[in-house]
């Protein structure tokens, strides 16, 4: 253990150097990560005015906490792996990853982790700036919000492993934008990000809660603003642990096929 706390600590060093190497990229994910919720809060905003002040059981200060929530939310657990892994095998990049002698998801999670910790400088103020400005109204519960964090970290490792299983798709295909796109609309519709859940229809509410996408994003938000029983916490939670294990032996298999056909192809 102490040698993984060792190599992550030199990840991390690395990670934050890069990234102030390419600020200007920097700063367009983080602008990109703030505008996107902020469009559908000024949307949703508006429709709730339209129709008297509510949509369903949101408010207009209900889907400012809902927003800023999810903004946050996203920021803990995405990650833009899916986006690289094709040009690092087109390129041979891959290779040289293969030199060395720890498995390439803990430089990945490592990069992840580095940028989210660094943008939080820039993330919080902007929290406080949207909560100043459209009024959000939280419905805190102690206990909800204590077990938040534990929520979002199996959020995370539940999404990561998802996605960086997908992103092996890239040992079978040069182009991996086709299965990228695929995978985000059902993300958008499925996760919460682009309305509340409860807003769609019951079919997809149904779908949404055995597809992995609601665990990742809604579930902590609805979580944390205080929406949810224990009990309705108790099977989220195990929704999440059974989609952590079906990504994590995914992203293995898939792994250890795409290995041997890189190989294969190297010779």
């Amino acid at each position: 253990m102490s040698a993984y706390l060792s190599i992550y600590k030199g990840y991390f060093k690395t990670a934050i150097a890069v990234q102030f190497q390419y600020r200007i990229a920097m700063i367009i994910w983080l602008i990109g990560g703030i505008v996107e919720p902020l469009m559908y809060l000024v949307v949703w905003r508006t429709v709730a005015f339209q129709q008297g002040g509510t949509v369903g059981s949101f408010g207009v200060g209900d889907f400012a906490a809902y927003y800023i929530a999810m903004m946050l939310a996203n920021h803990a657990t995405f990650s833009w792996i899916m986006w690289e892994y094709d040009y690092r095998i087109r390129s041979g990049d891959f290779s040289t990853v293969l030199l060395k002698p720890i498995h390439p998801i803990h430089s990945d999670i490592a990069d992840n982790l580095g940028y989210k910790l660094l943008t939080l400088i820039v993330y919080l103020p902007a929290v406080g700036l949207l909560a100043w400005f459209f009024q959000p109204t939280w419905t805190f519960v102690g206990w909800a919000v204590a077990v938040t964090v534990p929520v979002l970290i199996l959020a995370f490792l539940m999404r990561f492993f998802l996605e960086w299983g997908l992103a092996m798709s890239a040992f079978w295909t040069t182009r991996t934008g086709a299965v990228n796109q695929v995978y985000f609309v059902l993300l958008l519709f499925f996760s919460g990000r682009l309305a509340p859940l409860e807003l769609f229809p019951q079919p997809v509410q149904s779908l949404a809660a055995v597809l992995p996408f609601r665990w990742m994003l809604s579930f902590p938000v609805e979580l944390v603003l205080g929406r949810l029983t224990v009990q309705e916490v108790l099977a989220g939670v195990g929704m999440q642990l059974a989609w952590i294990v079906v990504g994590f032996v995914l992203m293995r298999i898939v792994y250890r096929a795409g290995i041997q056909r890189y190989s294969a192809f190297g010779s």
